[in-house]
């Protein structure tokens, strides 16, 4: 009875020593305690990979299973958590719940709108270790390093020409178009 009126109450009797943190339960502090002492007593009995709770030792065991039951309704795509599930279906409803402050702009996922805040603060925290240039995003900084590197990832399957960007191979393939191959 204590525990269940601690829930209303919202006290919190159990302090990390570490981090000040404070919990409800005392399970809930032993299981936080992982975090610090790097404890990961769940060990998956296929990969020996190991988890500090159990809960995400048996979601990653759906890896294993191929069990995937969470089924979009709308195109029957499956998928081994409902919140991926939520995200997803967040294509067929056109749900937009994030909206940048400053334009309106809205994104599905928050990591999104996260990135696209970055144009408007002007912050940049990715540096070319050659050049020193910097870059909102790790892939444009990847992808601007290929001029440095000499990378061309994108071949052509028509002439094998090799390009660092994708759109300039996509480019490049409009030459093709019309050839008889």
């Amino acid at each position: 009875m204590k525990v269940h009126k601690r829930l209303h109450s919202e006290e919190c009797p159990y302090t990390c020593h570490m981090c000040n943190k404070s919990f409800g339960k005392h399970n809930h502090l032993v299981a936080h305690l992982r975090i610090h002492s790097g404890e990961r007593p769940y060990t998956c009995d296929k990969c020996n990979k190991s988890f500090r709770y159990q809960s995400n030792l048996k979601r990653h065991q759906h890896l294993h299973s191929g069990v995937r039951p969470y089924m979009c309704d709308v195109c029957n795509k499956s998928f081994r958590q409902r919140s991926n599930m939520k995200l997803h279906q967040r294509l067929h409803s056109g749900e937009r719940p994030y909206t940048c402050d400053m334009c309106n702009k809205s994104f599905r996922l928050q990591s999104h709108l996260k990135r696209h805040q970055q144009l408007h603060s002007g912050i940049r925290p990715y540096t070319c270790d050659v050049c020193n240039k910097s870059f909102g995003q790790q892939s444009n900084l990847k992808t601007h390093q290929r001029i440095h590197s000499g990378e061309c990832p994108y071949v052509c399957d028509v002439c094998n020409k090799a390009f660092a960007l994708k759109h300039i191979l996509k480019r490049h393939l409009l030459l093709h178009c019309g050839e008889d191959h």
